[in-house]
């Protein structure tokens, strides 16, 4: 069988551009930046109780949520989104490092979030290869992998009532 490149038409080229995806997930990302917002500031008395790594771990994956849309939405492959990638890149492996001594109940055990922070230290590194590497298709699959289930799925799941964002958000 003969490919369309094979009969002389050249093959079409994917689009560079955001399609509906990815302005959902840019969207969704500026959702939740806003709501942890909303919940910091709402918890503002109990600021001196909190850890200094669940600081340093919301310091990073609020960079991570800021720059999300703009990285999403902006043209791509110029010299700033690369510079805004690396930042970005830095910033969801450090939240997900981070993440390892933040622990969800008293007992000190993982959560399931920590799984995500597992997949997002194995594949940050392969996101920034094939980026470098100009893998275009992978470097996309990676990135809407990781925005949909690091940042957004596990995002949502520090807003229940019991975990500190939720009962900040919902007082």
């Amino acid at each position: 069988m003969a490919t369309l490149a094979a009969a002389g038409r050249p093959a079409k080229a994917k689009s560079l551009a955001p399609d509906a995806y990815e302005r959902c997930l840019a969207v969704a990302a500026a959702l939740l930046f806003a709501t942890i917002v909303i919940a910091l500031a709402k918890g503002q008395s109990h600021w001196i109780q909190v850890p200094p790594v669940v600081w340093a771990h919301l310091v990073t994956v609020m960079i991570a949520l800021a720059l999300t849309p703009v990285m999403l939405l902006r043209r791509r492959g110029d010299s700033t989104h690369r510079l805004l990638g690396r930042v970005w890149v830095v910033a969801m492996f450090l939240t997900a490092a981070e993440s390892f001594f933040v622990r969800s109940s008293n007992q000190g055990h993982f959560s399931f979030i920590h799984f995500i922070s597992a997949y997002v230290v194995i594949v940050t590194p392969l996101l920034w290869w094939s980026a470098r590497s100009h893998q275009i298709g992978a470097h996309r699959r990676h990135v809407r992998g990781m925005v949909t289930g690091a940042l957004l799925i596990a995002g949502f799941f520090t807003l229940p009532f019991g975990r500190m964002l939720g009962r900040w958000l919902f007082a």
